[in-house]
């Protein structure tokens, strides 16, 4: 007798949703996939040519695949403006969820989606924070939880994209939040990670610039901007996040610590090959996020599945992605505004001082 897999769908197939689909469809050997949604018709006229020999139905509807015979559970990696509302269908319609960070681009709207899913306990609901299935981000977590550099204390962190060229990240500005939460969503994650779930933050402050995409303006949004976080027992977190990075991904972070420090893929690099040529001697870079963390992405897919299947914890706490959105946004506001924003003891933003 054949073990049993858990039959999946994918909803949203631009970018990552196509990655996500490939993903369940190879690499996670306990998840079939069964099913795919999308309302753009070029998307399902690729999903018909990847997808459709290997049996996966194509729906241009959501609540049509939520409909699909026998299927348990869902990946939401559409337009982030409707992750929300898709995540609590899914839960709704008995669904396990896994979706792609942010929750929602407030911290309100993400609330939902927990208090949806504390109402069906049976059920296994998860954001996806691709760093924490990292191996190099697991190993240098577990080596701060043994001690191994004292008590940590600042983190420095970044996410850079490549330059896009063809206006993409204008376009995704209506939706994705603003660069503090679409993009250092994962280095605040990060931060939450290391200094411990239950860390208190005390204010943030933020300031940003448009110096290739002018058009962002519009949507109160930047290309490139920097973020400190301060939390209430002193502990800092620096973010660096960036739109126009010219000669690949660039995603590193530094953990320092009162007995030493830990840095994760500090020199960025492709793999381990090194050329040497008249001129010099270089390496090359993955060229976007998924190149950098293609096998997070894979590790998250399969231990997501077998929380479905075995009916075990998820890795990553739902109220985490709450509390990540509601940073982001308090970041995104002081780089718009101008002004600090500080936070009270529940930790929700209080107040804003001039800086």
């Amino acid at each position: 007798m054949a073990p049993r897999r858990l039959r999946i769908g994918v909803a949203g197939l631009g970018r990552m949703g196509k990655r996500h689909a490939m993903n369940f469809s190879q690499s996670v050997p306990r998840a079939e996939l069964v099913a795919v949604s999308t309302p753009d018709a070029s998307e399902r006229q690729w999903a018909e040519i990847h997808l459709g020999p290997s049996g996966v139905s194509v729906y241009a509807n959501y609540e049509d695949m939520l409909r699909h015979e026998g299927l348990e559970a869902v990946c939401i990696a559409s337009v982030t403006s409707v992750h929300a509302d898709q995540a609590i269908r899914g839960i709704a319609a008995g669904k396990h969820v896994l979706c792609e960070k942010p929750l929602a681009t407030t911290a309100e709207v993400s609330q939902s989606v927990v208090d949806a899913a504390a109402r069906r306990p049976d059920l296994k609901v998860m954001c996806g924070f691709s760093r924490r299935f990292d191996d190099s981000y697991r190993d240098a977590h577990a080596k701060v939880e043994a001690g191994l550099i004292g008590r940590p204390s600042v983190i420095r962190s970044q996410t850079c994209d490549v330059l896009d060229p063809s206006g993409f990240f204008v376009a995704y500005a209506q939706f994705s939040g603003g660069i503090f939460v679409d993009c250092s969503i994962h280095d605040i994650d990060l931060a939450q990670w290391f200094f411990g779930e239950d860390s208190k933050v005390q204010s943030v402050s933020a300031v940003g610039i448009t110096a290739v995409e002018p058009g962002l303006r519009e949507y109160d949004d930047r290309d490139n901007a920097v973020g400190v976080i301060e939390y209430a027992d002193g502990r800092i977190a620096y973010l660096y996040c960036s739109r126009m990075m010219a000669a690949g991904q660039e995603d590193s972070t530094e953990i320092i610590g009162t007995h030493g420090k830990l840095t994760v893929n500090l020199i960025p690099q492709e793999n381990l090959v090194r050329i040497y040529e008249p001129g010099g001697i270089r390496h090359e870079l993955p060229q976007n996020y998924y190149g950098r963390f293609k096998n997070a992405f894979a590790r998250e897919a399969v231990e997501f599945t077998d929380c479905c299947l075995d009916d075990i914890e998820v890795p990553v706490k739902l109220a985490s992605a709450v509390t990540a959105v509601r940073i982001g946004a308090a970041l995104q506001q002081s780089m718009i505004s101008g002004e600090k924003v500080r936070f009270d003891n529940a930790g929700e933003g209080a107040e804003r001082a001039h800086l």
